[in-house]
């Protein structure tokens, strides 16, 4: 298998998101640049963090995450890293766009 890491910021610290084939893993994060987004762009399946409603200095919020997914335009999305401020797991699911739903426990994904 081939990795890519792909540069992320949490806050002022440097983490790495990895990109595995068409899947791509990315957590703990709030700032992605252009040249790692690149890194992104054709994957089939992102996972990526969204923590609350709220803004947050760390992790993107549910929004930021929904909108950075678009932009990517991945097939596939699934948010993780979710605090319970977010709210219900079926109600959050209900409301996002085609393509993106929460991440579960016991989640398989295939590719």
């Amino acid at each position: 298998l081939s990795f890519t890491t792909i540069k992320v910021l949490h806050y002022k610290l440097e983490v790495y998101g990895y990109r595995i084939g068409d899947f791509t893993y990315i957590t703990d994060a709030n700032f992605i640049g252009p040249e790692e987004l690149a890194k992104i762009k054709g994957s089939k399946v992102l996972v990526l963090n969204a923590l609350r409603h709220e803004k947050h200095i760390s992790h993107f919020s549910l929004s930021e995450a929904i909108e950075l997914a678009q932009k990517l335009e991945v097939p596939q999305v699934y948010f993780t890293h979710m605090s319970h401020q977010i709210g219900l797991h079926e109600t959050i699911n209900a409301s996002l766009p085609a393509g993106i739903q929460l991440a579960y426990d016991n989640l398989t994904i295939e590719i």
